[in-house]
C-alpha cells in the first residue's frame, strides 16, 4: 500500500489523471562581466571617493590636536555616503545648511570630547558616512569625517584656505545630538 500512495504521489493519483506537476530545473545564474558602477557621481561639493574619506579618517593621529576648533562657518555642505559604500563610491546625498543652521551643527561638532586614543571598542553595525564641509566669509573650507556606525570617529581631515584654525581640531567620537541633527529631515 505505502508503494502505491508513493507511485501515486509522485506521478498523478489512481485515476488515470495527467502527472503531477514536477520541479523545474533550477536557472544557472548570469555572470556579468561588466563590474558594478560606483554609487553616487563626483561633484565639486563632495569630491572624493569613500576610500579616500576612509584613508583620511585612519591616518588621524589620536590625542593631537586643538580640542576646539576656532573656525567660523557660514554653511556646510553634508556629503552622506551610504552604509554599504566601497571603493570608488561617491556621496550619494548631499544637503547644504546655511548661517544659524550651520553654526549650531558645528557647535555639536565642537561640543564633543577630543579622545586621548583611538577608540578600541567598536561595532560591526552599518551605517552612513558623513563628510561635513563647513565654509567660512574667506571661502576657507574646513572637513571633518562622522560616523554613524562602528567606531562613531569624529576627525577634522582637512582646512583648505587661508590658516585660519591653525592646528586641525583633535579627533574624537560622534555624539548620539550630532548624529540625530544629520540624519535626514
Amino acid at each position: 500500500m505505502a508503494a502505491v500512495l508513493l507511485f501515486t504521489a509522485a506521478c498523478g493519483d489512481e485515476t488515470g489523471a495527467g502527472p503531477a506537476a514536477q520541479p523545474s530545473p533550477t536557472p544557472t545564474p548570469t555572470v556579468s562581466a561588466t563590474p558594478p558602477t560606483p554609487s553616487g557621481t563626483p561633484s565639486t561639493d563632495c569630491p572624493e571617493t569613500i576610500t579616500a574619506i576612509r584613508k583620511s579618517v585612519d591616518q588621524a593621529v589620536w590625542g593631537k590636536g586643538s580640542a576646539k576648533s576656532a573656525f567660523q562657518p557660514v554653511s556646510v555642505t553634508i556629503c552622506q555616503y551610504d552604509a554599504q559604500a566601497s571603493g570608488q563610491d561617491y556621496a550619494t546625498v548631499t544637503t547644504k545648511r546655511t548661517g544659524a543652521e550651520a553654526t549650531e551643527l558645528f557647535a555639536l561638532v565642537n561640543s564633543a570630547k577630543p579622545e586621548p586614543k583611538k577608540p578600541d571598542f567598536c561595532t560591526k553595525e552599518l551605517g552612513p558616512t558623513y563628510v561635513l564641509r563647513f565654509t567660512d566669509n574667506d571661502r576657507g573650507v574646513l572637513s571633518y569625517t562622522a560616523e554613524a556606525f562602528g567606531c562613531h570617529r569624529l576627525v577634522a581631515t582637512s582646512f583648505e584656505g587661508q590658516g585660519k584654525p591653525g592646528d586641525l581640531a583633535a579627533p574624537r567620537s560622534t555624539t548620539p545630538e550630532l548624529l540625530k541633527s544629520l540624519g535626514l529631515r
